[in-house]
């Protein structure tokens, strides 16, 4: 455990960050390695992977119950000194991980195919996305064990165990790919079908390798099965404060399926092209989203030890770091979209797309770095529902007039992005509003010397 209430904040930010971010992006590759060599199975290939891809965005916002409901309460555990809860804690939210990947597996498969039929282009698509859901489940039914695993370490302070695993498991997916979907070295590819197994494969792996982790190494927060016994009131202490986060998720969820819906007239490229540039923005945007997400154990860990003043400077020197690190990727992307997307794909119209997508929607790197921040900050406060309320303003002011231009006689794609950007700020400017409530609500009684609730 490293107490995270003593010593330099940006120091704390600084450590945790880079092997958070090494974590997230060798996620992310795995994705990419995906469309990558799914790529040579044509466009309906591509955009059928991409669209499935969208899936993972309301599955993690069911992981992020789990997740966001560990580091807060395991934080504001470490932060009372207080180690029996904190493994309370974690022993429940692994059961509850548990139940929640079995019944994700169930609902998820039934309900590929029909998924796909709503947001994909043509028929072809619509069979590449629901192959590639069918395989690609179990990989995102473990993962909530994998979530809740990295979340009780990030509580404590500790995030160099998740990203070795994290690290292991890509290489291994990265390995099996080629193998599965090309027919490498085998000659029998599984197409689509293979780029969903060898993620399955690898995060399998992953689990193992967490399970034997805290089995034999770490001390603070361990398994212990007398606990694993379903608890409802310590279910519901950590789904009332992941919920929130969960639904900022599905919202992200629909968010994106309402861009798949805008596009269906443009054709299979433009589908495959957005998929692919989201992805890459995706991952210029992990350096400052792995920032935030350092400080939130921070901020958690302070409440929780009644230290206000430290909340506050987590919150001011995350913010200036991920402003640093975003207009650094704003320029890259502006500059050289090319070397950020190149080796995707050969259809120079789905390249096209692409790029128009990240030299647009890059611009609002900024704006999406404060909403990372503050997301954060209100995981650390133990209270997620602002940052729910600033989602969902965004989702609203975005879909309505998306789709009601959609349907309007010369609809042009760039009004996808046009939108993307003023929401994206108006919820930035939102976020730091809500937060600074936050902060008078619930860092007043601290200075009071009244206990953090």
């Amino acid at each position: 455990m490293k107490d995270l209430t003593q010593g330099s904040i940006v120091s704390h930010i600084l450590n945790m960050a880079p092997p958070i971010v090494a974590g997230m992006v060798t996620i992310m590759i795995c994705q990419l390695v995906d469309l990558y060599f799914v790529a040579g199975l044509g466009e309906a290939a591509i955009a059928g992977v991409s669209a499935a891809g969208n899936l993972g965005f309301l599955i993690n916002g069911l992981m992020q119950v789990l997740g966001v409901g560990t580091v807060a309460l395991i934080a504001h555990a470490v932060g009372r000194k207080d180690r029996a809860d904190a493994n309370l804690v974690f022993n429940q939210a692994l059961g509850l991980a548990a139940a929640s990947g079995l019944l994700t597996w169930v609902i998820g498969a039934a309900l590929a195919g029909g998924y796909m039929r709503m947001v994909a282009a043509d028929e072809a698509t619509v069979a590449a996305g629901t192959t590639y859901l069918l395989w690609f489940m179990p990989a995102l039914a473990l993962q909530f064990a994998n979530q809740v695993v990295g979340a009780a370490l990030r509580a404590t302070g500790i995030v160099r165990p998740s990203m070795i695993v994290q690290a292991i498991a890509v290489a291994i997916n990265i390995a099996l790919a080629p193998v599965l979907i090309t027919g490498w070295g085998t000659g029998h590819a599984f197409g689509v079908a293979g780029a969903g197994l060898a993620s399955s494969m690898a995060m399998l792996i992953a689990v193992l390798m967490l399970w034997v982790y805290f089995r034999r190494l770490e001390r603070y927060v361990g398994v212990d099965l007398a606990q694993l016994r379903p608890l409802l009131p310590q279910w519901r202490r950590i789904v009332d404060v992941g919920l929130p986060a969960g639904g900022e998720f599905a919202i992200i969820f629909m968010w994106m399926g309402v861009i798949y819906y805008a596009l269906r007239d443009f054709g299979a490229a433009a589908q495959a092209g957005f998929g692919i540039g989201t992805r890459v923005l995706g991952l210029i945007q992990m350096p400052a989203l792995a920032i935030a997400l350092a400080a939130g154990p921070i901020a958690g860990q302070n409440f929780g030890a009644g230290n206000a003043a430290r909340v506050r400077e987590a919150f001011t020197k995350a913010a200036v770091i991920a402003t640093v690190v975003m207009i650094a990727f704003t320029i890259l992307a502006q500059w050289q979209p090319g070397l950020l997307l190149g080796g995707f794909a050969d259809d120079p119209e789905t390249i096209a797309v692409a790029t128009l997508f990240l030299q647009m929607v890059s611009l609002n790197l900024v704006a999406q770095g404060f909403t990372f921040v503050c997301s954060s900050m209100f995981q650390g406060l133990g209270n997620t529902k602002p940052m729910l309320l600033s989602s969902g303003a965004r989702l609203v002011t975005y879909a309505l007039p998306v789709l009601w231009l959609s349907a309007r006689p010369g609809f042009r794609m760039e009004y996808v992005w046009y939108l993307s950007n003023l929401t994206t700020t108006l919820q930035a400017a939102l976020s730091l509003w809500l937060l600074r409530l936050e902060f008078r609500k619930r860092l007043a009684p601290l200075k009071s010397g009244l206990p953090a609730e």
